[in-house]
């Protein structure tokens, strides 16, 4: 992700301001709490292991990342040079403490595509062998035993003509023993409709839908216009604020904004889903505190 540092400011100005003339709404009730928290892991070793976040106790949710190559015959996994060696039993210690744990796909960088519906079902065959509940004899899986939860779509390259509605239907319809299907979330941008996510959105089976409220143009154009249209557009699918714990970023929010203006707005919708937060070096890195610390309080 480009990060490029632009002034947070203007939300605190606005917060300051209400603040003295007492017009700020109270905070969310708890009823419109979830205390969803998703975090991504696989962008920086310096992050530390898989096992280290979920003891952090923050997080209910680790999105890996990500398969960046697919479409093409070829498939490559790319988590920031974390050894695979070890992972998979990281995934069942998360799962075993009730943190799901999915993969995904896309991201900035890579080569990857779904021209044709072939090449979704093949990615759809590659997901559910080698990742998912899924067993195919010399299907190698990198994670070992390890099934992990779901696949998430983070779609930063190609055209709405390509196949992931193909591949979220495909997804949709495997079951593994128990019948238990994948939970399959989507982590498109702000701006609506994100036209690179929107074919595979309309199939109405994705869970979760983690909008990047971050690293976009004007911040001072705020979220709820936006969050509106989110959230009715997929009423079925638990709508997800997402964050970004850089301070570096552009649209980073101050602890004090979050909690006193973003939160109230974003909780009044009846399919808020939570919060998610890239990513899990920033958080780690911040100097202050980890900001998920602020944020599972609130979400």
């Amino acid at each position: 992700m480009a990060l490029t540092r632009r002034s947070p400011t203007s939300l605190l100005v606005i917060a300051a301001v209400l603040s003295v003339h007492g017009l700020l709404p109270a905070p969310a009730a708890a009823t419109g709490k979830t205390g969803q928290l998703t975090v991504f892991w696989g962008r920086n070793k310096d992050e530390g292991s898989l096992r280290e976040a979920c003891d952090a106790g923050l997080y209910t949710a680790v999105i890996m990342s990500f398969l960046n190559v697919y479409g093409h015959g070829k498939y490559r996994l790319d988590l920031s040079g974390h050894p695979l060696a070890g992972i998979g039993g990281d995934i069942r210690h998360c799962q075993s403490m009730g943190v799901t744990v999915s993969l995904s796909i896309g991201g900035f960088g890579g080569d990857y595509a779904l021209p044709t519906n072939r090449s979704a079902l093949d990615l759809a065959d590659h997901l559910w062998f080698s990742y998912l509940g899924g067993r195919r004899r010399g299907v190698r899986r990198p994670f070992g035993r390890a099934r992990l939860d779901g696949v998430d779509l983070f779609i930063e390259r190609g055209g709405p003509a390509e196949h992931y509605d193909g591949l979220a239907r495909g997804l949709a319809r495997r079951r593994a023993s128990g019948g238990k299907a994948p939970r399959l979330t989507a982590t498109p941008r702000y701006a609506f409709p994100d036209r690179l996510a929107a074919p595979a959105l309309s199939t109405g089976v994705f869970e979760r839908i983690h909008v990047r409220f971050y690293d976009y143009p004007d911040c001072t154009a705020f979220i709820e216009d936006a969050w509106g249209r989110w959230t009715a557009a997929y009423p079925g699918s638990k709508i997800h604020l997402g964050l970004t714990a850089s301070e570096k970023a552009s649209c980073y929010l101050h602890p004090k904004a979050l909690w006193e203006i973003t939160m109230p707005i974003v909780q009044k919708a009846a399919n808020y889903g939570g919060v998610m937060l890239w990513d899990r070096y920033y958080d780690v890195a911040n100097v202050q505190d980890h900001y998920s610390s602020y944020i599972k309080n609130w979400a």
